[in-house]
């Protein structure tokens, strides 16, 4: 999708915990487990957090791995955490991945790409890890114009 922001804009959020969390709500919260709670930006490593459905109904503890890549003139931002506990241990494989680079007029093009495997419940889960995605999508979409670097 192109966002309406520059691609150091774009960046700049999307390695912001703040906006992790604000495009996660309603539907699922964020805590941080780590000392201090969640820095301004993600440094690369191992983040361990605590996730709710709709802030009551308690998901799990998974990492939020993250590493960061350059690619093809795109900035990479990669998260391959796991599960821990609660539901969140069922899924085996995560690959979460969001791209940055320049579009015409001072735009961006903006890229995420989710790979999970939950075997076997990988049939069942998709279409809720969809649903989420699409929201997702549409916050990131509306924050966007308001970024600034």
């Amino acid at each position: 999708m192109v966002l309406d922001c520059s691609p150091d804009a774009a960046w700049n959020a999307i390695t912001d915990p703040a906006v992790f969390r604000q495009v996660s709500a309603p539907f699922m919260q964020f805590e941080s487990l780590e000392p201090g709670g969640f820095a301004e930006h993600w440094t690369e490593g191992v983040h361990p957090v605590e996730a709710s459905a709709l802030g009551v109904v308690p998901i799990g503890i998974q990492t939020i791995d993250v590493t960061y890549l350059e690619k093809k003139g795109a900035r990479i931002m990669r998260d391959t955490g796991r599960g821990l506990s609660g539901p969140l241990a069922l899924v085996s494989r995560w690959e979460h991945s969001m791209a940055i680079s320049p579009a015409p007029g001072g735009k961006t093009l903006y890229r995420d790409q989710l790979v999970f495997e939950a075997e076997p419940f990988t049939p069942a889960l998709w279409p809720m890890y969809w649903a989420f995605w699409q929201l997702r999508g549409r916050g990131i979409r509306s924050l966007a114009a308001g970024w600034t670097v």
